[in-house]
């Protein structure tokens, strides 16, 4: 069974696009929450997880309305997938029950897991330059294996040839420029998503 997920974040806010967005899909049952993004009390999620039974699939309009974090994010995918039920975003390229959407969550967990080995990483070295200095504070540490874990990210949006350079890029909080710069990192040849695109579009 289809199950839908919207949320907003304001009761000045509508679930229309989200809702009719859901039904297309084919979404039996639809389960409603009205919280901020980071607000942790979410009935309708909590009365969703509750009644999910495997085989089922849940679809959400956007990856941001179902996860509070990244991290949040990663364990609940983790958690539907240990029991067997699917996630499918509308406007994110991501589908559990893909190959390729498994791929993209594998990526989520690895950029989860760098976030949290920096924080580490950080917290250890602000310490260190604190005692180092005789103070508190101290500047951390360089950003060398988050931007290791974008460029992972980069390769894997890129070679699935669903979103452009401009919303891979808008999507990793980076600039062009950078994105092409990450692909030349991992080897990626930098033009192939335009050349199958326009081969693509030449059939249609």
């Amino acid at each position: 069974m289809k199950i839908g997920y919207c949320r907003i974040s304001t009761k000045g806010q509508s679930f229309h696009l989200q809702e009719d967005a859901l039904r297309a899909e084919g979404c039996e049952r639809v389960f409603r929450d009205i919280a901020s993004g980071a607000k942790s009390s979410r009935p309708g999620l909590d009365e969703m997880l509750a009644q999910l039974r495997p085989g089922d699939v849940i679809v959400v309009y956007k990856l941001d309305r179902l996860g509070r974090s990244l991290r949040h994010l990663v364990d609940l995918i983790n958690n539907l997938s240990e029991r067997q039920v699917g996630l499918k975003s509308l406007n994110d390229p991501v589908d559990t029950t893909t190959a390729q959407g498994r791929l993209i969550t594998n990526v989520f967990a690895s950029i989860a897991e760098f976030e949290r080995d920096l924080i580490r990483e950080r917290t250890r070295a602000g310490l260190m330059a604190a005692r180092a200095r005789g103070r508190n504070g101290g500047r951390p540490v360089g950003l060398g294996k988050e931007a290791e874990a974008i460029t992972i990210a980069a390769e894997a949006l890129y070679k699935q040839n669903s979103l452009s350079a401009q919303q891979i890029a808008d999507k990793l909080s980076i600039s062009k420029t950078t994105l092409y710069k990450y692909l030349r990192h991992r080897g990626v040849e930098i033009g192939s998503y335009n050349n199958k695109q326009k081969v693509m579009s030449e059939r249609g």
